[in-house]
């Protein structure tokens, strides 16, 4: 249903007319008959309906039926926001995607409880996350009570996972009392806004684990299975990188020390929204460190003399606020531009290699620090 909106969006703009944002611009809003975004039954006793009304922002919700809830037996419905378990091992072509959630950023959803209910029901959201050997480990939210007939947001700032990627998110439903009992809650939108606060590495307990590297968009020749660093990437001819966010991160920080083996550039990139779109923090081999724009070819913002070594490690930080871009190496302040003129407005964070090899250890994401006027 997202991908419906774009284009009916894309469509009206055509026409010169206002985008359409149900409910707010919710990610999952439910105002399409029939549309359950990828909320399905996460075990027995529970079902999803996209149904009319019960809505304090639309014409629509998705009702979550649930039976024999008690103290010891509770109801989960959940949507997948990364690359679901059974698409893990996909014959044929493999699947290539990004988590659209990530710590740091804060979940909201409205929640009502059907007027029908026996007694209130309790209600809280849940994740999980690819922890060790990619087992799914499930991280829980703050926990409401919801009265027959009562409405509450739920707000939930995701905590750091250690690096694991967030594979699904839902909503957990129980009841306190004595005995088991039915009911029926609402679900009325689900959102989650705000700059990441992440490290993007090898978690400390990954076993086996291969979920946290595939959550980078691969666009380079090669990726190291096992180095040294989390991530050492090669680049046969012209330039390649591998990203990893959402087009809605905007206003951030990316760090990460990087080392360039061999490499015509190596470097750091934020607002990345393809393989030739995003500003990027580089050393060249020309002993040069330069801040470029890649939009319709690359063009160099900022330059200055940096005679740099090979194999040596630099901390290489990216922000960016508004139009206004400032990059570090090394704790030193380089650059401080605005790009006023078609400015990249957001997306993800990436590593960016030209002809050769780079090493880089975890990647750093926070919000931006106090406004740069």
């Amino acid at each position: 249903m997202i991908e419906t909106y774009r284009l009916v969006n894309a469509g009206r703009a055509l026409q010169g007319q206002a985008p359409v944002a149900p409910k707010e611009g919710a990610r999952f809003h439910f105002e399409l008959p029939g549309a359950v975004q990828g909320f399905a039954a996460d075990g027995e006793g529970v079902t999803v309906e996209n149904v009319a009304g019960h809505s304090a922002r639309g014409q629509r919700s998705l009702a979550v039926r649930c039976r024999g809830l008690g103290p010891d037996r509770r109801a989960r419905v959940a949507t997948p926001t990364f690359i679901p378990p059974e698409a893990m091992a996909m014959p044929g072509y493999t699947l290539l995607a990004s988590p659209t959630l990530y710590p740091g950023q804060t979940v909201r959803a409205g929640l009502l409880a059907d007027q029908g209910n026996e007694r209130p029901l309790t209600c809280r959201l849940f994740l999980r996350a690819y922890g060790t050997d990619d087992r799914l480990d499930s991280v829980e939210g703050p926990e409401v009570t919801l009265a027959p007939g009562a409405r509450q947001e739920l707000a939930w700032r995701i905590d750091d996972t250690g690096g694991a990627p967030i594979a699904q998110l839902g909503v957990e439903v129980g009841s306190d009392g004595n005995g088991t009992v039915d009911g029926v809650v609402y679900l009325d939108y689900v959102d989650w806004t705000g700059a990441p606060n992440v490290t993007l590495g090898r978690p400390p307990d990954v076993g086996t684990g291969i979920m946290w590297r595939r959550a980078w968009m691969d666009g380079v020749d090669r990726i190291a299975p096992r180095s040294p660093e989390p991530y050492r990437i090669a680049q046969n001819h012209g330039t390649g990188l591998i990203s990893q966010g959402t087009a809605e991160w905007t206003d951030y920080r990316v760090d990460a020390r990087i080392f360039s083996f061999l490499a015509t550039g190596a470097g750091l990139a934020a607002r990345v929204g393809g393989m030739r779109r995003y500003y990027a923090l580089r050393l060249c081999d020309d002993g040069r460190a330069r801040l470029v724009k890649a939009l319709d070819g690359e063009t160099t913002l900022a330059e200055t003399a940096f005679p740099w070594q090979l194999d040596h490690p630099y901390d290489l930080a990216l922000e960016t606020v508004g139009t206004r871009l400032r990059a570090w190496i090394d704790g030193d302040l380089l650059f401080d531009v605005v790009d006023a003129e078609r400015p990249l407005t957001g997306g993800g964070v990436g590593l960016v290699c030209t002809e050769g090899c780079m090493g880089s250890e975890a990647v750093r994401v926070q919000p931006a620090g106090p406004s740069l006027g």
